[in-house]
């Protein structure tokens, strides 16, 4: 497994590195009107966190018409525009989707860490199962962690609300959002956008997009591979199972044998419980990593368009400046908003996409180190199990003068 896992090394990470360079190309001149300073980010911002979100404590809830689970999210804070230090709430998952659409509304070039998926994962029996709640709470405290670390959205209005609003607050919140009509204008605006595509996007986007795919196709199978690994080891953890009471009923029946037997069915049950362990820290500990980081490929992918869209979008309104004679004051203001909002995009999406890559990196090489140490510690364990029925053997057969362990 550790072998499968370290073929994504540092070698892979930085294959099709994308430099972070801050010129643009000739059509998009610097505006020093843009709101780019805002998208300035803190090389130690992870040393003056001052927010904190444990997401814990389940429960479920059945109404007339649906059944949900609840989660509790503490938050422990020492800014100042909250108006507590701590605040206790409940929230759904359907609540924490808003969230991340709200974010990516907002700002539609920055990276939001992926939620779990909303249907139910392949494997698991039923929704509602403890396994399935447990892994859905471990992945909303992964995000909601992710957004606190993040230089921007922590300090979005709609995260505040998120943490602080009491339920029935929330949704008259969630209710002052963009109506349907707003949205579908929006959908329409980027299928347009899509469907012209860009003429001459920055070859930094473009190897940001060729190094999504090779990551994607990467981080895809290795996610793929790793729970296939796992589900493997959980079959041979139950067939090994049986092998202690076989090894234990042998010994009854063969009194010259009956204390090795016994000795060995002693071996195989407390190597079991190193076994059990094993898949549980893989199943706790690497995977959720790997395939949190396989779902973030959509999100990178998805930025991406929104970004060739809002292009687009000024490339479009460039060409309708040239060729049209009528209202040439009001295009050439849309023309200029248009140059804005991408010189806004573009060095969101640069500032954002270094972040991610070092934190994409951090937590891949954390887990990797973190599965290795437990890969060794679980190995040492069984051998030590063995090496200790191999002694107790050497040690009868030599007061007994008839065997040669040599």
């Amino acid at each position: 497994l550790l072998s499968q896992q370290l073929r994504l090394n540092e070698r892979d990470l930085h294959d099709t590195t994308v430099t972070d360079g801050s010129s643009f190309n000739a059509s998009m001149q610097t505006s020093p009107a843009s709101m780019i300073n805002q998208y300035k980010f803190e090389e130690d911002a992870e040393d003056t966190k001052d927010i904190f979100v444990t997401v814990d404590n389940p429960e479920s809830h059945v109404t007339a018409i649906e059944t949900y689970i609840t989660y509790r999210v503490v938050t422990k804070t020492t800014r100042s525009e909250f108006d507590s230090s701590e605040f206790e709430v409940r929230r759904r998952y359907q609540d924490f989707l808003w969230l991340k659409g709200r974010l990516e509304e907002a700002h539609p070039t920055l990276i939001v860490h992926p939620l779990p998926e909303k249907f139910v994962v392949k494997g698991m029996v039923e929704r509602f199962n403890e396994d399935f709640i447990e892994t859905r709470r471990r992945a909303l405290h992964r995000f909601l962690n992710k957004i606190a670390e993040h230089p921007i959205f922590s300090s979005s209005e709609d995260f505040k609300i998120f943490l602080t609003a009491a339920s029935g607050e929330l949704t008259s919140y969630k209710k002052q959002g963009p109506g349907f009509l707003s949205r579908m204008g929006e959908t329409v605006k980027a299928v347009a956008a899509a469907v012209r595509g860009v003429r001459n996007r920055p070859q930094e986007f473009t190897e940001m997009q060729e190094y999504v795919e090779a990551f994607s196709q990467k981080i895809s199978s290795l996610d793929k591979v790793t729970q296939r690994i796992v589900r493997e080891q959980k079959e041979y953890l139950e067939e090994l199972k049986e092998c202690g009471p076989t090894y234990a009923l042998w010994s009854q029946s063969e009194e010259e044998l009956a204390e090795p037997l016994k000795d060995v069915a002693g071996c195989v049950d407390r190597c079991c419980k190193e076994t059990e362990e094993q898949v549980k820290n893989l199943n706790d500990n690497l995977i959720p990593v790997l395939h949190e980081y396989a779902l973030c490929t959509e999100t990178l992918k998805a930025v991406l368009r929104r970004r060739d869209n809002i292009q687009a979008d000024f490339e479009a309104k460039t060409e309708a400046l040239a060729t049209k004679k009528a209202d040439r004051d009001t295009m050439r203001d849309d023309l200029d908003k248009a140059e804005d909002r991408l010189e806004w995009a573009n060095n969101a999406l640069k500032s954002d996409w270094t972040r991610w890559q070092k934190d994409m990196r951090t937590d891949l090489r954390s887990a990797f180190v973190d599965t290795a140490e437990r890969n060794v510690n679980y190995y040492e364990k069984c051998l030590a199990v063995w090496e200790s029925f191999l002694h107790s053997q050497r040690t009868d057969a030599e007061g007994n003068g008839n065997v040669d362990f040599s």
